[in-house]
């Protein structure tokens, strides 16, 4: 099921949020299909949040080693980075905006995607982090070590951008067992509920919707000099 709430964003930017699983090819044909529309300037730009039935993603640096239990159906998602899992208790943000109409820069268009899921994990407490050479976004575990809590990955094309982040709200921890998540294996992965905290899809989106002006502002600006290089599939 598919809930609209037209005026949310800033602009002429279409806000769709799903509360239904969405299966990952059918989401996947429909962005990339959308992405090429928004470049010949006959759709308008997307945010779309949503869940997916388990299902581990493929990036273009993939590497064979790092599926370890292909327990899940595997698909090639075409977006930077390596092996991902998507499933229920996770939210999705899918991110189609047109980087001409802004400051073009692939590189700014990750660092404020990355504050963005930042600064609404920050609305339940949860102070996270970026971490150089390693994309994604890091928190302190129940452990005291550091673990990732929201993946990103994204391609840009024609300077539209696709995919986009995906955040551990409550998901079944022991299905990221099946893969090296990201392909870095000396860091775990948690998520809200281990770390004590009951967050629904509904609060998510409405953290995120309550960052959203931020987010978007950001990339009129170009990428702080400091700020590493994304892995971004053309």
């Amino acid at each position: 099921m598919t809930n609209a709430f037209p005026g949310k964003l800033p602009g002429d930017i279409e806000l769709r949020i799903e509360s239904a699983p969405v299966p990952y090819r059918q989401a996947l044909a429909e962005m990339t299909a959308r992405n090429a529309a928004i470049a010949e300037g006959t759709a308008r730009e997307l945010i779309w949040l949503l869940e997916h039935p388990p299902v581990y993603t493929a990036g273009t640096s993939a590497a064979a080693p790092d599926l370890l239990d292909p327990r899940f159906e595997v698909v090639s998602a075409g977006r930077g980075g390596r092996y991902t899992y998507h499933g229920p208790g996770q939210r999705i943000g899918y991110v189609l905006l047109d980087l001409k109409r802004r400051a073009r820069d692939a590189r700014g268009f990750v660092h404020a995607l990355e504050g963005w899921v930042i600064a609404a994990l920050g609305h339940f407490g949860v102070e996270s982090f970026r971490r150089e050479n390693r994309i994604g976004i890091w928190t302190i575990d129940i452990d005291g070590r550091e673990a990732k809590i929201g993946a990103i990955g994204v391609r840009i094309r024609r300077w539209v951008t696709m995919h986009g982040f995906s955040v551990n709200l409550s998901p079944d921890l022991s299905h990221f067992a099946g893969i090296v998540p990201c392909g870095i294996a000396e860091f775990g992965v948690t998520s809200l509920e281990r770390l004590g905290l009951t967050v629904d899809q509904a609060r998510w989106d409405q953290a995120m919707l309550a960052e959203a002006g931020t987010f978007l502002a950001a990339l009129e600006q170009p990428c702080p000099a400091d700020t590493g290089a994304p892995e971004i599939a053309p």
